[in-house]
């Protein structure tokens, strides 16, 4: 039975915690499926393709935040790019998330329970935010915008969000809601917003990956099959 939309602020980041919980517990979201191989090495490529785009590397000397960190996979890949463990921090709701993102991860980096409305740093302490399927995740209006400004708060001045998020309804999956460009600009103004689609769609590539590698490779080509968005918001 799918979670009922809720508009309580303090009740949205209860329904989240519990869909991630029972994410966290299914098998086809594992590192080692195919399909998430296939999936995570190409937004990896496009990440950094974004990142050399708009000068950010090398990454040695930025201070780095995930919000949303789950179990640390994209913080591993900071460091792996370069950054600094002590530069790089993750919040996340889950508890349990957070104590696997510490067991994976490299040591000194920052590992925080908190919810990404009320940010636990300071104005401008950070270069990159980064932001993976997070605001779909988040289907209260208000919860939106409060992250969107408590990210903005947190960057420095010409500062980068990393953007990775669907903007193609699930009709299997009621827990998130897309969010089109005009949305993200909406959340995000006076700031410069640029996204491309990406990402092959995961039934497809659930069903190819495991043996047709190289078709997958061909099918995520074609823009009408790619489910998210990928991108960079830069503060004024």
């Amino acid at each position: 039975m799918a979670i009922p939309h809720v508009t309580e602020p303090y009740s949205e980041p209860d329904r989240i915690r519990a869909v991630y919980a029972r994410r966290g517990r299914e098998d086809r979201y594992a590192g080692f499926q195919p399909a998430q191989v296939f999936t995570l090495q190409g937004v990896e490529r496009r990440l950094l393709r974004l990142l050399r785009q708009q000068g950010a590397l090398p990454l040695r000397d930025r201070q780095i935040l995930e919000v949303g960190c789950g179990t640390g996979h994209w913080l591993r890949e900071f460091v792996k790019w370069g950054a600094d463990p002590a530069a790089v921090a993750g919040v996340d709701l889950l508890a349990g998330s957070l104590a696997a993102a510490k067991r994976r991860g490299a040591g000194g980096t920052r590992l925080v329970e908190s919810d990404g409305a009320a940010l636990p740093f300071p104005d401008g302490a950070f270069d990159v935010v980064g932001h993976f399927t997070v605001f779909t995740s988040i289907l209260d209006p208000t919860l939106r915008r409060r992250v969107a400004q408590e990210t903005v708060r947190v960057l420095k001045p010409q500062g980068l969000i990393l953007w990775y998020d669907f903007h193609i309804a699930s009709p299997n999956n009621a827990d998130v809601r897309p969010l089109g460009r005009r949305e993200i600009a909406t959340l995000f103004p006076r700031c410069q917003v640029t996204l491309r689609r990406a990402t092959l769609a995961l039934p497809l590539a659930r069903l190819l990956a495991p043996r047709l590698w190289l078709l997958c490779s061909l099918l995520e080509t074609i823009p009408l099959l790619r489910t998210h968005y990928i991108g960079v918001i830069r503060k004024p």
